[in-house]
């Protein structure tokens, strides 16, 4: 593979955009005066800036590296995710959000705590931490791994540099400084998406229909096949297991709970959940888009043999398109990894200081002088898991692994509670005791695709524990806790 120099203009836009996310938590910095602020930013934030963030934190470099990286090497099938994002929202508006808002949680496993007792709050808030442990990991990894091809820099230069800045930016401003970089990382990721796609229309001869002909003719369009098959990705296959997968990412998950509460009303969460559900359906159909175009651009040449399908992106706009453009593109890698890095780091710090009740020993040590402690050592955490990730080889497999092991579990609990007045925690150990080790088997020994990962995690949870709850004494849960009022 051919070495091509960054360059001085695009370091310049990079330092520019990297100095002005740490500019921005030192703004925020001093207006940190209590661990509401730090963590809710006082529950006055603006909802169009929440949604923003929401989806910039949820659309990592996971997925704007994995999406095209799929849909050039695979198939489009993720194309059904469009789809699923707003069939979804309605589930999680009528089943979490009136609960969650009714008892003005600071993290959705306050929920938990009422529903099922402390330990069941322990066990579910100590998987979040590490399912986003595993996921941060894979988020720093990406960018990074990005940086080192279009700089040459080594990639454990490039992996400390993002874990360093988006960490300090994080400590300083708290949740304020993560929505609003947040709002600018946004508007550069969707800008830069809709750039490379322009760029590769015009790029093929033939442009957007030369791309469809190519990519229909290999096979890349085909999503409807019914067979069932654990070792490929198809259309209904997609369906089901984001079904899941999304209403976990924005019905229990801290990192968007967080935000949506920090809205102050369940109006606005409305508002910010379907401007998300929106956006989703435009940027993922993109993503995919110009991993097609990505396939036909470069269809009968041999120039990105030695080159993994998540790094044909970055490859693609360092060595095709002009400088200072192509530095601003990279760069909306940078916001992909840092808006999600940001994120995952200052909820993790919220559920270990508000599930855990982590507190100082130091009376001299404020909530805010803590909260920073913590969010600085998940930023080294997550900067080793970033070597760690780097030995499993496809950054949307990675995340499918983590995610599937810890976050499908939780899910499996919270629709037990508010689906159910009888399921029980006990249960749920049950369910959870046999969903590791057969989601673990499904990985390693099967080596099924890893679209199959969640929804077997969940289903398997789900199930046992409904059927092990037969087999404890409960008291059923209160109609206030459930979905079902009289």
């Amino acid at each position: 593979m051919q070495t091509v120099q960054f360059g001085t203009l695009n370091y310049l836009v990079l330092a520019i955009y990297l100095a002005g996310m740490l500019g921005i938590g030192v703004f925020f910095a001093r207006k940190q005066e209590s661990g509401e602020m730090f963590f809710l930013g006082g529950r006055k934030l603006p909802w169009l800036a929440v949604a923003m963030s929401m989806y910039a934190s949820l659309t990592s470099a996971v997925t704007y590296l994995g999406l095209p990286g799929t849909a050039y090497s695979e198939n489009i099938a993720l194309i059904i995710v469009c789809i699923m994002s707003p069939v979804v929202a309605p589930f999680i508006l009528l089943l979490f959000y009136p609960i969650y808002h009714r008892l003005q949680v600071t993290t959705s496993y306050e929920y938990i705590e009422k529903r099922f007792g402390q330990p069941a709050r322990y066990g579910v808030a100590g998987l979040f931490v590490l399912a986003r442990l595993g996921w941060l990991g894979t988020v720093v990894y990406a960018p990074a791994m990005a940086m080192s091809i279009v700089t040459g820099i080594p990639l454990w230069g490039c992996i400390c540099m993002m874990g360093i800045l988006a960490t300090a930016y994080t400590a300083l401003g708290g949740l304020a400084a993560v929505v609003w970089t947040d709002v600018i990382q946004f508007v550069i990721l969707i800008g830069g998406a809709i750039w490379v796609a322009v760029s590769l229309g015009n790029g093929v001869e033939g442009g957007t229909a030369e791309i469809f002909a190519l990519a229909k003719e290999a096979g890349r369009l085909h999503i409807a096949d019914w067979k069932f098959n654990l070792f490929a990705m198809s259309g209904p296959v997609v369906a089901i297991s984001f079904f899941f997968q999304l209403m976990q990412d924005y019905g229990t998950d801290q990192v968007t709970v967080q935000r949506l509460m920090a809205t102050g009303s369940l109006k606005k969460t409305v508002k910010s959940v379907a401007f998300n559900a929106c956006t989703d359906f435009f940027i993922i159909g993109l993503l995919l888009f110009i991993g097609l175009g990505l396939f036909a651009f470069f269809h009968g040449t041999e120039i990105v043999n030695g080159i993994g399908s998540d790094k044909v992106m970055p490859y693609y706009i360092i060595h095709y398109l002009p400088q200072g453009i192509s530095g601003l593109l990279i760069t909306a890698v940078f916001a992909a990894a840092m808006s999600s890095m940001d994120s995952g780091i200052n909820s993790i710090a919220t559920v270990l200081i508000n599930d855990f009740k982590i507190t100082p020993h130091d009376s001299r040590i404020t909530d805010v002088a803590l909260a920073r402690i913590i969010t600085v050592g998940l930023g080294v955490a997550a900067t080793s898991l970033a070597f760690y990730v780097s030995t499993i080889g496809g950054i949307i497999k990675a995340f499918a692994s983590f995610m599937s092991l810890f976050s499908a579990p939780v899910l499996a609990l919270f629709l037990m509670g508010v689906l159910t007045r009888k399921g029980n925690f006990q249960g749920w150990l049950v369910g959870l005791a046999v969903s590791v080790p057969a989601t673990l088997w499904l990985q390693k020994m099967v080596e099924a695709h890893w679209v199959y990962y969640f929804p077997v995690s969940f289903l398997v949870a789900f199930g046992t524990a409904l059927l092990a709850s037969r087999f404890f004494n409960s008291a059923p849960a209160p109609n206030e806790l459930t979905v079902w009022k009289k």
